[in-house]
């Protein structure tokens, strides 16, 4: 296997491990909840929290990767938030749970802006989409993994270690990452032919554009008004779905163990899917533009069809398979759309845009996500499930208008 697809490896494996770390107090929630009486409101704000103030790190950690290198940063960043998953165990009510998602989210911020960064260090543009899908192939997993995880350590010692062991994994991999990790250009193993295939392409994206550049860039606000909308429906799923199907549907732990990762399967091969399908385009001869937009718009038709349904019908197991292919879809676009940065951008400035483009979706997410909890607390999920099928297709609309040709700039 050629060294940069082993990178891209090394990236899913920390981005599971980032997505247990932030889904396991969605499963812990329903025990959580009832021993320390939160409410649907201040659960709706203890998950804002974690959004805003991931929103707030991106914007902070994007520029702080550009400046210490994408190595050092990203083992920083997950040291921090492996610290700060281990320390949810200390929660006892909404206040303290509070402060211990805004830590995780300020530290957890960095793994996208810092994959990314790899990515664009380490792949030509043709191949950026499936490299950017398999390492958001770690989010799907880690969703997958965290219920039935959860419920087992939960059931076989208690809530707390739930918090404690996966807390732990991240130690593992910042070692693994600090021995393996290094730019193309000093990489001790890598294969002359591969790194004049990475170097030969990627040099010619070091226009060194300046942040007070970017701003004068209207694909830079275009990605970010698109941005705003498109994160909630995905965070919704991963902090909501087990109190909505235990709310809803009838389902109780043993069932969310059994069935609450399956939509996170299929989160996973829409990744893959998208992913793929934009790059073989690509590759048949399709422009970046196009290739990306008709993705993007799949997705985003695929998301309404799915999710209003699944509010709807009578049957809880055809609802979570409607689920399913909400999520599939919601990650055929997501896939695709994260790759927007570096498509867009030089490799020396992707950071520090994935910083931004991630803080405005994390921003957007909170305050939907506050907006949410209040919704269902007072009128229950419906207007929820209308909301987000169509925030996907309001996303896909402003990129269109604000970013009719998807292209790296120039200066």
């Amino acid at each position: 296997m050629a060294t940069r697809w082993r990178i891209a490896i090394l990236l899913a494996v920390i981005t599971t491990i980032n997505y247990i770390d932030r889904s396991v107090f969605g499963v812990v929630a329903p025990v959580v909840r009832d021993q320390f009486g939160i409410g649907d409101a201040d659960y709706g704000l203890i998950t804002s929290g974690f959004l805003l103030a991931y929103g707030v790190g991106q914007l902070i950690s994007g520029p702080l990767i550009d400046r210490l290198g994408t190595k050092r940063a990203f083992e920083l960043a997950v040291v921090f938030w492996s610290a700060a998953t281990v320390l949810h165990a200390l929660g006892r009510g909404v206040w303290s749970f509070f402060t211990m998602r805004v830590v995780l989210g300020l530290a957890e911020a960095a793994n996208f802006p810092a994959a990314s960064k790899a990515v664009a260090q380490w792949f030509p543009a043709n191949e950026r989409a499936t490299a950017v899908a398999i390492f958001m192939l770690g989010a799907g997993l880690g969703a997958i993994i965290t219920p039935p995880l959860t419920v087992w350590i939960m059931q076989t010692l208690s809530w707390q270690w739930a918090f404690i062991i996966p807390g732990s994994l991240g130690l593992i991999w910042a070692v693994l990452w600090r021995r393996w990790y290094h730019l193309p250009e000093s990489h001790p193993t890598l294969d002359e032919a591969e790194r004049t295939l990475i170097l030969s392409q990627r040099s010619e994206q070091q226009s060194g554009v300046g942040w007070t550049q970017l701003l004068g860039y209207r694909q830079f606000w275009g990605i970010l008004v698109a941005r705003i909308v498109s994160d909630f429906p995905f965070y919704f799923f991963l902090f909501w779905l087990p109190q909505y199907l235990i709310d809803v549907r009838g389902f109780d732990l043993r069932a969310i163990a059994l069935f609450a990762w399956l939509p996170w399967v299929f989160a996973d091969l829409g990744a893959l899917s998208g992913g793929s399908l934009s790059s073989a385009l690509v590759r048949r001869g399709h422009s970046i533009n196009s290739a990306r937009k008709w993705v993007i718009w799949l997705g985003a038709v695929l998301v309404a069809m799915a999710v209003v349904p699944a509010f709807y019908v009578e049957s809880s197991m055809v609802a979570l398979a409607l689920i399913c292919f909400g999520l599939f879809a919601i990650q055929v676009k997501g896939s695709v759309f994260f790759t927007l940065p570096t498509d867009l951008f030089p490799a020396d400035r992707v950071a520090t845009v994935w910083g931004v483009f991630g803080a405005v979706g994390s921003l957007g997410g909170s305050l939907l996500g506050l907006l949410a909890g209040f919704m269902i607390q007072s009128a229950g999920y419906e207007s929820v499930f209308l909301m987000i099928a169509c925030l996907h297709l309001i996303s896909a609309l402003l990129l269109q208008i604000f970013v009719p040709r998807i292209a790296m700039v120039t200066q």
